[in-house]
């Protein structure tokens, strides 16, 4: 079974920069010679001023900051730059000579700052790098140095889930809660932040039995950063509103007919985004931190007049099943909702056996084999001897997806994914996307096994397209278009937390200097900074330096999930 160790001071450290690697480009390039700067914007929360820090890191910059106390004081964010009267004119002039000024929190900058930040804009001597929430009331000088189109605008996207599990790689949490933490965030790092350094300090995170991994169940903490988001929600006056609100919240993870709630209350929460109407007509709130936010506000008398009965969930559960299944004989694992088990897991209630072991299928049809193996593992506690669910937790922590699979279509197709593709023949259904990578790899097509990895992606099987690529890499006759086969199959393998198959063998390592190699596959045999300096005769400051660019290239700051990410051979020369 795979181990994944955690640094118990992980979460007091600061936390990596991680899954910006466009964004950072682009921020780079606007300080270059010639350009005005550049505009981040995004909701509070979302990473612009690490964004920009990490930008400007080791450049001669200049830093002011907005603050909502000094809103009202001219020129209160410029206070330690200019005397304390001074024109904007003069201020124009004496700021002039700065090459670089970083503004953060530009929303929050008094008129006077505001238009000075527009007028060194618009002169055009000084390069700005300006960080602005959305959402917000802002001065009219900040918004127009975009709309103006005097400054290029990046609009922060918020982080995948992929990439947000690599931000928490040293804490060592479980899949199902890095899943939940992500969702409840919404990409708020700040929100994420807080509520996993309370989860670390409450005692609330539960040791996984035989994975050194540990999880969330149960009730949300009410940190002062969720109080602070629930506001919207608790400050609801409005005649019924409150009663809506926690109707739905004690619905979740069902959603509650129309017909069962106040029409012209709803409008209301509609209208200021606080619910949500499909077009079948059935309601939830529109914020998944809000529902187990107001369910931990209730008090129990409360709390047990508007819960639902365990078993009320039973029928929407098997209906997740079924579209599960469906979904994986239609040859489609893309993302589907599944509300009802998360909502199970998160609670801490058993998950039925059959169920879980759909979902770690599931899971593990798409490359996200540790998410897998969790999956199992919930529906062996509540059924320790279930065939199914052990045999998806051996397959998934074996790190190579459906390669081990003995039967069915998918074992079948391991001989594809092995490179024995005539093994294969007339046996995978004709015309899918298994059979059009099997064809390819029989032809030794390479521009064909590259269209048949964009077709296995499309459908959610990315550990299926990384390996296609792969194998594409190595049919290539043009070097240009193996590079990109390449690139293409380690950005999809990345996402496939630590799966190691034949056809990804040595495909990260490749991304590494000769020394790099060296480093890391000691570190993936488990030697210590210290012990790789001796025996290497370097400093630990040159291990740990090219450890952390080795890390940088391989996507993944975890070192327990080194011999996952690499096929370590055996130590070379550098």
């Amino acid at each position: 079974m795979s181990t994944y160790g955690q640094d118990a001071k992980a979460l007091e450290m600061p936390w990596p920069f991680t899954g910006r690697a466009g964004e950072l480009e682009l921020v780079r390039g606007a300080q270059a010679a010639g350009r005005p700067g550049i505009v981040v914007t995004g909701p509070a929360g979302r990473g612009k001023t690490r964004l920009i820090t990490e930008a400007v890191r080791g450049t001669d910059h200049v830093r002011v900051t907005g603050t909502p106390e000094a809103r009202d004081l001219p020129l209160a964010a410029f206070a330690h730059l200019l005397p304390d009267t001074v024109s904007l004119h003069r201020a124009v002039r004496m700021l002039s000579g700065v090459r670089l000024l970083v503004v953060d929190d530009a929303q929050l900058l008094d008129e006077t700052s505001a238009a000075l930040v527009h007028q060194l804009a618009v002169h055009g001597h000084t390069r700005l790098m300006v960080a602005a929430a959305d959402g917000v009331p802002a001065p009219g000088a900040v918004s127009r140095l975009w709309t103006g189109e005097l400054l290029p605008r990046l609009a922060l996207d918020p982080l995948t889930r992929e990439d947000t599990a690599r931000m928490l790689a040293g804490a060592g949490l479980e899949p199902l809660t890095v899943r939940r933490l992500h969702q409840a965030c919404r990409g708020d790092l700040r929100l994420l932040r807080d509520l996993v350094t309370a989860l670390a300090g409450s005692g609330r995170l539960t040791a996984v039995p035989g994975t050194g991994e540990l999880a969330w169940r149960g009730p949300l903490p009410l940190t002062p950063a969720v109080r602070e988001r629930l506001a919207p929600v608790l400050e609801r006056s409005g005649p019924g509103e409150r009663a809506v609100l926690e109707r739905l919240a004690f619905a979740e993870p069902l959603p509650v007919p129309l017909d069962e709630l106040h029409l012209d209350v709803l409008e209301g929460l509609e209208a200021d985004g606080l619910v949500h109407v499909d077009e079948q007509g059935t309601v939830t709130l529109a914020h998944p931190l809000h529902g187990p936010a107001l369910r931990a506000t209730a008090g129990r008398l409360r709390a047990r007049r508007l819960g639902r009965a365990a078993d009320a969930h039973g029928p929407a559960l098997a209906a997740e099943q079924h579209g599960l299944l469906r979904r994986m004989e239609q040859f489609d694992v893309r993302p589907v909702p599944t509300p009802v088990g998360e909502w199970l897991v998160a609670q801490g209630g058993p998950l039925p056996a059959g169920y879980a072991e759909v979902r770690a299928r599931f899971a593990r049809l798409r490359g996200e084999l540790r998410e897998a193996a969790a999956w199992a593992r919930e529906g062996l506690r509540a059924t320790p001897a279930d065939p199914g669910c052990r045999r998806e937790l051996r397959l998934a922590d074996g790190g190579s997806g459906e390669a081990a699979e003995p039967d069915g279509v998918h074992g079948v197709y391991g001989a594809v994914r092995a490179g024995a593709p005539e093994r294969a023949v007339g046996r995978l259904p004709a015309g899918s996307v298994l059979a059009r990578h099997a064809d390819a790899l029989a032809r030794g097509d390479a521009a064909a096994l590259d269209r048949a990895a964009e077709a296995l992606a499309e459908r959610g099987f990315l550990l299926y397209a990384a390996e296609a690529h792969a194998q594409a890499v190595r049919v290539h006759r043009d070097p240009r278009a193996a590079r990109l086969s390449r690139t293409r199959a380690v950005a999809l393998a990345r996402r496939c937390q630590g799966a190691r198959t034949p056809a990804l063998t040595g495909l990260f390592l490749g991304e590494l200097t000769a020394r790099q190699r060296q480093i890391v596959a000691l570190a993936a045999q488990g030697l210590s900074n210290r012990e790789i300096a001796e025996k290497l005769t370097l400093s630990v400051r040159t291990v740990g330096n090219h450890l952390y660019s080795a890390y940088t290239r391989l996507g993944n700051g975890d070192r327990g999930a080194l011999p996952w990410l690499v096929d370590v051979p055996e130590t070379e020369p550098a």
